[in-house]
């Protein structure tokens, strides 16, 4: 968040980063924190990680939102009560986890309405980035979500030891941030109670 516009005042955002890998560590994570780390330099995000490998078993052993677990139905509560999501998921076999889309479908149907996601996804090849706009913001369109303009897509050789090697996917993530800033600035804006153009 830029203090010139935004000072340390202002509220943070309640921003849930989710992944969808069944492993940990994994790709995603470090493609979804480099997303965070970006748009954290537009706007103050107070963020929380779940991360789907930490409750697979759980996830995976409810039919019902009632049935999860207490550490699961934790998880879900989260999602629900963000008010920002950075999502990614990693793609097999051209399609995203089915025990990822299992977790999407324990959440509450009206839960996610109006709410700002930045997409993301990990795959082998480039064959796989249209899982974004084929698959992911669908599936957000489904829960009525304002799923921002650029999603980012990596492929295997692009992050190496926890960190982005490539140049060409930092400048993506740094402009999917970008993109995402003025959404962002504005649900800042209207948590804080201020008129739109209080921050010119």
């Amino acid at each position: 968040m830029s203090q010139a516009l935004f000072p340390a005042s202002y509220p943070a955002l309640k921003t849930v980063v989710l992944n969808g890998s069944l492993h940990k560590p994994s790709r995603t994570q470090v493609l979804l924190d480099h997303v965070g780390d970006a748009l954290a330099r537009h706007v103050a995000l107070d963020r929380q990680s779940i991360e789907l490998a930490d409750i697979a078993t759980e996830v995976g052993s409810a039919l019902y939102p009632q049935q999860l677990p207490a550490r699961a139905r934790e998880a879900v509560a989260a999602i629900e009560a963000a008010e920002f999501l950075i999502v990614g998921s990693p793609v097999y076999r051209g399609s995203v986890p089915g025990l990822f889309k299992h977790l999407l479908d324990l959440i509450g149907m009206e839960s996610l309405v109006g709410k700002p996601v930045l997409l993301a996804a990990t795959g082998g090849s480039p064959r796989h980035s249209l899982v974004l706009d084929h698959q992911l913001r669908p599936l957000f369109a489904f829960f009525q979500t304002l799923t921002l303009p650029i999603g980012v897509y990596s492929v295997s050789q692009d992050i190496d030891n926890g960190q982005i090697v490539d140049a060409a996917l930092r400048e993506r993530v740094e402009l999917a941030a970008t993109l995402a800033a003025p959404a962002l600035q504005g649900l800042v804006q209207r948590k804080a109670g201020l008129p739109p153009s209080a921050a010119v």
